[in-house]
């Protein structure tokens, strides 16, 4: 007979279902259904599970496993283009026959401080030469951070980069740039990322912060007694005025 009605592994998603959970946006509930799997780093999947024998040319399994990542609580401050920590072991002396000892591969961080356009702001980041890569790759700083994915991010910073941005664009704060209008112009460059400002306001939030959001949208201030006495007070006077009869002289 099972100990539970349901199994551990469901209870996060059957958490989502009741309470406060159930209140939160939908948008943002479908956010955190999205389990796509960032795109390995460290590793490079072949795709297949079969394949031939260089030598033998056999038909031999492929041994497709991903190697396991550990991502430090530092990394949620920086952004290290999906890079995390490596455990394994090696050989002492570099000797197949000797002993295994345990080591763990880090990546190479660096200081770097990049500008933001939509922002106008300059950050000091730490980041890896992949993230550096990779921002090249997207033409610019704000486009890396607006067209990748949480998954591939893997960053609270940069989740947090990304609502800040989305929120400038979705308000078209005028303040931007006041004397240079050809700047104000970088909104028609950004423009189909935007959203609106309802959904934008909720981008990147863990699930924490977001069920104190949605706490602090639903409270209401308590409202005096006295308030609602004094109102059905007056109520009840101005009934019975009107109930009361009336005299009218004639002239």
């Amino acid at each position: 007979m099972p100990l539970h009605k349901y199994p551990p592994k469901i209870w996060e998603a059957l958490k989502l279902q009741k309470g406060i959970y159930a209140r939160l946006p939908q948008h943002y509930l479908r956010s955190l259904q999205d389990t796509t799997p960032p795109t390995p780093v460290h590793w490079k999947p072949l795709g297949v599970k079969y394949r031939a024998n260089p030598n033998t040319g056999q038909r031999e399994r492929v041994q497709d496993v991903p190697i396991p990542m550990y991502y430090p609580p530092e990394s949620q401050d920086g952004l290290w283009g999906g890079e995390g920590w490596i455990s394994g072991f090696r050989y002492a002396k570099n000797d197949k026959l000797s002993t295994r000892l345990r080591k763990t591969w880090k990546p190479q961080l660096f200081k770097r401080e990049l500008y933001s356009e939509i922002l106008d702001q300059k950050f000091n980041v730490t980041v890896t030469a992949r993230t550096l890569d990779l921002i090249d790759a997207a033409f610019g700083f704000d486009i890396y951070i607006l067209k990748t994915p949480k998954q591939e991010l893997n960053s609270k910073f940069g989740m947090d980069l990304k609502r800040a941005m989305l929120l400038r664009l979705a308000q078209k704060d005028k303040d931007l740039y006041p004397n240079d209008p050809d700047r104000r112009e970088i909104y028609n460059r950004y423009k189909h990322f935007e959203i609106p400002e309802e959904e934008a306001e909720w981008v990147g939030l863990t699930l924490e912060e977001a069920v104190e959001k949605q706490r602090l949208l639903e409270k209401k201030d308590p409202e005096p007694l006295y308030s609602g006495l004094v109102e059905k007070l007056v109520n009840e006077l101005a009934f019975k005025k009107l109930s009361e009869p009336t005299i009218v002289e004639k002239k």
